[in-house]
């Protein structure tokens, strides 16, 4: 069994993590909390990682029935093939999103982003909730959200 991409409506991820799961299928919807603000009250949310998509692991014979529910689009397609995400992809991402790696940050510091294989980056700026990281290797500057 492979874990494929589905790609879902806007601001469905979760319904149909639910509705996948009530199927019997097995389904994953990344999430991170986060705090929303309104002038009486603030509230914590899991919000998905990944907007509009939904990861599902099923055999090649039952790929059809994540149709099932109606907020599923499409499989994602990655160069002619549904796009599969391997097994230890899905846990370093399950893992980077349980703990949270680093640990008092300061500019100019070095940091492995387990997300990225534990790639070093340099911390090159900071605010009151978010770190900037330069992944010099790859090119990329992320920016990560601290809860």
């Amino acid at each position: 069994m492979n874990w494929y991409v589905l790609h879902t409506k806007p601001r469905h991820e979760k319904k149909v993590e639910k509705d996948l799961l009530a199927l019997g299928i097995n389904a994953y919807c990344p999430t991170r909390p986060e705090y929303r603000v309104w002038s009486d009250r603030k509230k914590k949310i899991e919000k998905p990682v990944l907007s509009s998509m939904v990861l599902v692991r099923v055999d090649e014979k039952e790929l059809n029935n994540v149709f099932y529910s109606k907020s599923v689009l499409r499989y994602m397609f990655w160069l002619g093939k549904r796009a599969i995400v391997r097994d230890f992809e899905v846990e370093i991402l399950k893992q980077s999103l349980l703990k949270n790696n680093i640990p008092d940050p300061k500019v100019g510091s070095i940091i492995g982003i387990s997300s990225f294989g534990n790639k070093l980056g340099t911390i090159d700026k900071l605010s009151k909730n978010k770190i900037w990281v330069s992944l010099q290797d790859l090119g990329y500057r992320l920016m990560l959200e601290t809860a």
